[in-house]
């Protein structure tokens, strides 16, 4: 059965969202939840878990993403703004990138979709909307990430750094919608300890 935080009260006040079994809505994706860890499982295409009965617009987002190291298997982060499962802000972590010399100005990314994917946006705007992550984490480990929105600006912190992994101006209009847990292609992921803090 699909998972859900435990209340939209909750979220407004800025405490720790618990999961239990009732209010979930699962796209693209099989949701298990064991010891206060959601995970999503891997399937082709991109898959999103949102919380319903709740629209976030400005705020901040705080939670532990886990990845894994598996080079173009591991994309894992949040969707935001979103009005169906084809039309979202979202920021995405690729921990098989963390630690590559070559690869880790691709840490983090900031997508805008249907039409600011990833692709499009680093042929377009190179270097702008991804960046790498002075602290990298360990690929296969817990992280904690801080997204902070006031639209249309976005900042991105890795596991308490004072200073903003990345920072962007949204592409999109949409100034407010559903959140959630997002996977990428191919990706499976784990998250916990989600808060929101609306303004």
């Amino acid at each position: 059965m699909p998972l859900v935080f435990s209340g939209m009260v909750q979220a407004q006040s800025g405490k720790k969202i618990k999961a239990n079994t009732q209010k979930w809505s699962a796209f693209n994706r099989e949701v298990a939840y064991q010891d206060d860890v959601i995970y999503l499982n891997a399937e082709e295409n991109d898959g999103i878990l949102w919380l319903n009965d709740y629209i976030f617009s400005n705020g901040i987002i705080e939670l532990d993403i886990k990845g894994k190291d598996e080079r173009g298997r591991s994309f894992v982060g949040i969707a935001f703004h979103g009005y169906d499962n084809d039309n979202f802000d979202g920021i995405y972590f690729r921990p098989f990138n963390f630690k590559s010399p070559e690869r880790n100005s691709h840490s983090v990314q900031y997508i805008s979709m249907p039409d600011n994917d990833w692709s499009a946006l680093r042929k377009e705007f190179p270097g702008k909307y991804e960046n790498n992550i002075s602290k990298a984490p360990e690929p296969d480990q817990w992280f904690h990430a801080k997204i902070v929105v006031d639209y249309p600006r976005v900042k991105v912190y890795v596991n308490g750094a004072q200073k903003a992994t990345l920072e962007v101006e949204q592409m999109s209009d949409q100034k407010e919608g559903k959140l959630g847990l997002w996977v990428g292609n191919g990706s499976d992921g784990w998250f916990k300890n989600i808060e929101v803090k609306s303004k």
